[in-house]
């Protein structure tokens, strides 16, 4: 499915690649013969992702990242360009989230997840796209948003925003950069099994009250959401841009 130049391997640069969708994506780019760049707030969260992505024969760059610092951003995508000579693919999977009800979400709460969730994609999104338009060469971006930036949800209100922000910056820029080639779209999971909600899911009755709202009954895989960024960066998805494509599982066909 990937596409790849005869002169040169495409690259990627998938930031909050440690774990659950953005390792799973980093992994199904390089089985298609991607190179990558991968972020996480310390380089040795990246251990285990690392070793996989080079045993699938890739050329990897591991990077430390705050999405919370503008300079932190600048110098990343700086090494990650330095040290892949060219970033054709961005995928801006890092955020964090907030499980906490309106009334008792503090300044500084939604400072951190406005900042990492809204501000790092947006800023992180406009240092490539520079990049891209400053080589004159076309490329992909893709967001991670959320379900939660479409529907609303109890104790979800500071992520929904963040992640309807997304939602909407993913149409901004791709009507902007579709003159220079370059497609920006978004996913937006529903229930997603991955290690960070491992704690939420054990409880049989909780679990299963979550899946009651969920058609096809059961979770999203981490795969499941690298494949469909993968098809938004092919070939196969050339003609989509501004695009936030669901992976609910039918949540939000309610």
């Amino acid at each position: 499915m990937g596409e790849q130049s005869p002169a040169r391997r495409r690259t990627a640069f998938v930031t909050g690649a440690s774990y659950g969708i953005g390792a799973a994506t980093a992994l199904a780019l390089v089985r298609d013969g991607f190179d990558v760049a991968v972020s996480a707030t310390r380089t040795a969260n990246l251990s285990d992702i690392v070793v996989k992505l080079e045993a699938a024969g890739a050329r990897v760059v591991p990077i430390a990242l705050n999405l919370r610092s503008l300079p932190g951003i600048e110098q990343a995508a700086d090494m990650v360009i330095k040290a892949l000579g060219q970033v054709d693919v961005l995928v801006n999977n890092a955020g964090i989230t907030l499980r906490k009800a309106a009334l008792e979400v503090t300044p500084e709460e939604w400072e951190a997840v406005i900042q990492t969730n809204m501000t790092g994609t947006f800023f992180m999104s406009q240092k490539i796209g520079r990049h891209l338009i400053g080589r004159g060469r076309p490329g992909c971006i893709v967001n991670l948003a959320s379900t939660h930036g479409v529907v609303g949800a109890a104790q979800r209100s500071v992520y929904g925003i963040s992640k309807a922000a997304i939602i909407h910056m993913t149409k901004m820029l791709a009507i902007e950069w579709a003159e220079h080639g370059i497609r920006v779209n978004a996913i937006a999971p529903g229930r997603v099994e991955t290690r960070s909600r491992a704690g939420t899911l054990t409880d049989p009755k909780a679990r299963e009250a979550r899946l009651n709202k969920v058609p096809l009954h059961r979770f999203g895989t981490a795969e499941e959401m690298a494949d469909a960024v993968r098809y938004l960066v092919s070939p196969q998805a050339a003609y989509i841009t501004g695009h936030t494509l669901l992976l609910d599982g039918g949540l939000t066909a309610y």
